[in-house]
């Protein structure tokens, strides 16, 4: 599977591909698609499972790539 996980900072986007490598996936940061928000303009798209860590403070929402667009795994509280 593909996710993709945005973040309310560059340093959470930084961590999560950290975490990814960490685990053996292969994850790399790039620009948030248009249709998906983000406070910081950085997301971090992998293949395979969510890290063992994941969802972490910083990340704004988790989701899953498919055939017809993004479905959600996981969306942050507004605090």
């Amino acid at each position: 599977m593909t996710y993709i996980a945005t973040f309310y900072s560059h340093f959470g986007a930084i961590r999560c591909k950290k975490l990814c490598e960490a685990q053996g996936l292969s994850a790399r940061a790039m620009p948030v698609p248009r249709n998906l928000s983000s406070s910081c303009g950085t997301c971090v798209r992998w293949e395979g499972d969510i890290p063992a860590a994941m969802p972490t403070e910083e990340t704004e929402q988790i989701v899953r790539v498919t055939p017809s667009g993004y479905e959600t795994v996981y969306q942050a509280e507004d605090s």
